[in-house]
């Protein structure tokens, strides 16, 4: 996993989940709270409700991204871009800035004239995006979305999220955006709660993750929240999204945010490496399909990715025919099976073992044991 350097700020593997602060230019942005249209109220705001709370980046956004609401065009930002210059001048705190933007020529002169980063909701649909960024050696977050300047985020289905990320291709400083919310009216809470199930599988690209996940519709329709009431699920999806190997999270509730990822990073899976002239990495796989996304980055076979992931199962009930099968079938190695004293007296047992060996002990089992077959049919043994 490449770290990414945001004008001396360290976002990766190796640095403490960043927070990232957001500020409105834009009178139509639909969260009033962060909206400001004077320079010194918005200082005021990003001092004090900002890089106070513990915001590392401050993310300026000069229009509404609101699929319901018209696009401006890159004329029609720019001419908002001096409020959000005179913002930082009048800003004490330290912070990396970045501008939320589709358009080369607005990032261009952003960089050009103040900011240190951009926020590319249109994930490099301008395709000089990319090359403005690396001109000017900034840091970029690349949202998933198709190549349409007026169609931020609308990626309708989740397996396509991953290849999206890709188009356009990446800059050295790039950060990717699986982007999470209503970009379209195809795209449903559940596709959301999907993408955030496969969050590691967005790690594949061995690029920092960013996530914009608060009070979003998808964790506030678990709870049956509104908006105002809605961070407490913000806070827990944020130690959750950090634990599965997020970077960056995107917010307008800084300090909760900061305190729940950090919660997150505490807690997260160890991931060993060592670096050196031979450097080594374990990857922050746990299924299949994840290690599918490793392998097609170096142009590996994917069916590769059954040697990689591990599975365990735990079975109950266990007939001494059946445990007797289960040793049979793993007596190659391949798996493993081992027996022991269940609830109530039952037997119980782990089976363990990679996808292909695990499809071979489904099969062996289907010749002797019809229910036990049917079992462990059900759940998918070598699931993805």
């Amino acid at each position: 996993m490449r770290s990414v350097n945001a004008a001396g700020l360290g976002i990766g593997d190796d640095y403490p989940p960043r927070i990232m602060g957001v500020l409105n230019v834009s009178a139509e942005s639909p969260y009033d709270p962060s909206v400001y249209d004077d320079p010194s109220e918005a200082a005021r705001y990003v001092d004090e409700e900002l890089i106070d709370e513990g915001a590392d980046v401050v993310d300026v956004g000069l229009e509404s991204a609101n699929k319901d609401l018209d696009v401006l065009s890159a004329d029609e930002e720019l001419e908002r871009l001096d409020t959000a210059l005179e913002t930082i001048a009048s800003t004490s705190g330290d912070a990396v800035w970045s501008i939320e933007t589709r358009y080369h020529e607005v990032a261009d002169a952003a960089l050009f004239r103040g900011f240190d980063m951009v926020n590319d909701i249109c994930g490099f649909a301008d395709p000089e995006m990319p090359r403005v960024c690396a001109a000017h050696d900034a840091a970029v977050s690349k949202m998933a979305s198709p190549p349409d300047l007026e169609r931020p985020g609308a990626i309708e289905d989740v397996d396509e999220i991953y290849d999206a990320l890709a188009r356009e291709g990446f800059t050295e400083k790039t950060i990717l955006d699986p982007a999470f919310g209503g970009w379209s009216e195809a795209k449903t809470l559940v596709d959301d709660r999907e993408t955030f199930r496969r969050l590691r599988e967005f790690r594949g690209y061995g690029r920092p993750l960013l996530v914009s996940i608060n009070r979003k519709n998808f964790l506030r329709d678990v709870a049956g929240r509104s908006t105002e009431a809605a961070l407490p699920v913000s806070l827990a999806a944020t130690s959750m999204a950090v634990e599965r190997g997020a970077h960056v999270i995107r917010t307008h509730d800084v300090a909760e945010t900061r305190d729940a990822a950090l919660i997150g990073a505490e807690f997260a899976r160890d991931r060993p490496r060592r670096d050196g002239t031979v450097g080594v990495e374990e990857l922050d796989v746990t299924t299949v399909r994840e290690a599918e996304r490793h392998l097609d980055r170096l142009d590996a076979p994917p069916d590769l990715a059954d040697e990689t992931v591990v599975h365990t199962y735990e079975l109950d009930g266990l007939s001494a025919e059946a445990v007797g099968t289960l040793r049979t079938a793993t007596a190659s190695g391949d798996a493993a099976f081992v027996a022991g004293e269940g609830d109530g007296g039952t037997t119980a047992g782990l089976l363990v073992g990679m996808g292909d060996a695990l499809a071979a002990v489904e099969t062996a089992v289907a010749d002797v044991s019809t229910s036990l077959a049917d079992a462990l049919r059900e759940v998918n043994l070598h699931r993805k």
